[in-house]
């Protein structure tokens, strides 16, 4: 017998090993893309408050641009610009004012989808916002439920803001590839 030469029961083995493994291997998923607009009706005082500071350094105004202040966040998120619009989700979460000059905060918010298309799955928000520029953008990192491996990105823009009440509106646009 030459020796290179495979003998029958060892050709069906090796045929059958490579059967197993083309079998067993799942095929590729294809993604998806969703793309969504929501906003964050955000209120930072009163009896009624969405953002509160938890934290902060003592001895300084706990401010959205003081270095080191932590807020909470639960703020509902509409549909549309209007507070009365229908709830879609909570952006909950905490931020920090991360920038020594108080223009940066760092975001880790989680969207909790509540309307009936997406309820109960999330997505997950996180990184350096320019909090006084126009329009920022954050990544998405992850999500689960219907946005499982999420990954993409979220602008955000302040589209309304009176001081006076402390309430803002943020569009949030987000961009996310899932399975």
């Amino acid at each position: 017998m030459a020796p290179n030469a495979i003998t029958p029961p060892l050709k069906l083995s090796l045929l059958l090993l490579l059967a197993i493994s083309i079998s067993t291997q799942s095929q590729p998923h294809q993604l998806k893309e969703t793309n969504m607009t929501l906003y964050f009706q955000d209120v930072s005082a009163g009896p009624n408050a969405t953002a509160v500071p938890i934290t902060g350094i003592p001895g300084h105004l706990w401010t959205f641009a003081s270095f080191g202040t932590v807020y909470c966040t639960d703020d509902p998120m509409t549909e549309s610009i209007e507070q009365s619009s229908a709830q879609v989700a909570r952006g909950q979460g905490i931020y920090v004012t991360s920038a020594l000059d108080g223009s940066t905060t760092h975001v880790l918010i989680s969207i909790v989808f509540t309307n009936a298309k997406f309820n109960g799955s999330t997505l997950e928000i996180q990184g350096a916002s320019q909090q006084f520029e126009k329009m920022r953008e954050v990544a998405v990192v992850g999500g689960t439920g219907k946005f499982r491996y999420a990954k993409g990105f979220a602008t955000l823009m302040t589209v309304y803001l009176d001081t006076t009440i402390a309430y803002a509106v943020i569009q949030c646009n987000i961009t996310v590839q899932h399975y």
